[in-house]
């Protein structure tokens, strides 16, 4: 079953393309008509292509790997933000720095010094430095919060992108592609979807389009979660069930063992015993 439908696509606006005189040719499979020098998306196509999408990332976080979202753009940063962090997701909805993924090393390093100041400030150090020092280092802290916050949990590279608008954000799409990083995108009809490898077809500039498509994807990724928890609790479940046959079985090798070396023991006593026996009645003969 779709994850959305026509009407619900219809009523978000998703199938506002741009200005027809604007269009990128390559964008021509996903085009349904013009009307009014606007060129209308083919929503039968962005059903499918959602489909496809929400497939792939629910695999994704099924197997415990993140989704980077990046979305800087006015009318969608709040989305993002919102939507990634309801599913556990990090999220670049400020500025895109530039080798953010390319340059990860460098990235983490300023990560950790967001942790350094926030230990400062919890053992006291920070508290003994000069007024000045203390202001210099707050508007660092806020700055690196502002660009890195969102993405201070994430200790290794993403699984994936989710890219909202591939003009604005071309720099992450770039660094993705150089690293082999799958990229979903919405793409509009006027960008170019050839470096885009999960295209969904979409009207881009429109905070209702934007949060319809991601409410269908996050719901994907949500059931990955939920699917990787139950395997999680069934594993946890199983492995005493299965220690406890091993112990019961050392514990019968053991009595087994024991009840060896035990047998010749107690054939060796009787013969002992009667030994001394037979020794008196070989004196009484020689008496």
């Amino acid at each position: 079953m779709s994850r959305t439908n026509f009407q619900e696509l219809l009523d978000a606006g998703v199938h506002f393309g741009h200005l027809a005189r604007k269009w990128n040719p390559k964008m021509a499979p996903y085009i349904f008509d013009q009307k009014n020098g606007i060129h209308i998306i083919d929503l039968h196509k962005t059903v499918v292509k959602i489909d496809e999408a929400a497939e792939e990332m629910k695999i994704l976080a099924k197997s415990g790997r993140k989704i980077l979202f990046v979305a800087t753009k006015k009318q969608a940063k709040d989305i993002v933000s919102e939507k990634a962090a309801s599913v556990g997701m990090p999220s670049v909805t400020e500025r895109w720095a530039g080798g953010m993924l390319t340059n990860f090393p460098t990235i983490r390093k300023a990560v950790k010094k967001m942790s350094t100041i926030d230990k400062m400030k919890e053992d006291g150090t920070f508290d003994k430095l000069a007024k000045r020092e203390r202001l210099q280092i707050d508007r660092q802290r806020a700055k690196l919060e502002k660009n890195l916050g969102s993405i201070r949990d994430m200790s290794r590279l993403p699984a994936a992108l989710f890219v909202v608008d591939i003009q604005k954000e071309a720099n992450a799409v770039k660094e993705a592609n150089r690293l082999n990083i799958p990229v979903f995108a919405m793409v509009d009809t006027c960008c170019d979807p050839t470096p885009v490898d999960y295209v969904i077809p979409a009207n881009d500039d429109a905070a209702k389009s934007v949060e319809c498509v991601l409410t269908a994807l996050c719901t994907a990724i949500q059931e990955g979660l939920e699917e990787r928890k139950l395997e999680k609790d069934k594993e946890a479940e199983v492995a005493p069930a299965e220690e406890a046959p091993k112990a019961e079985k050392t514990l019968r090798s053991r009595r087994a063992k024991k009840a060896e070396e035990a047998a010749p023991a107690e054939a060796e006593a009787p013969k002992a015993e009667e030994a001394p026996a037979a020794e008196p009645a070989e004196e009484v003969e020689s008496k």
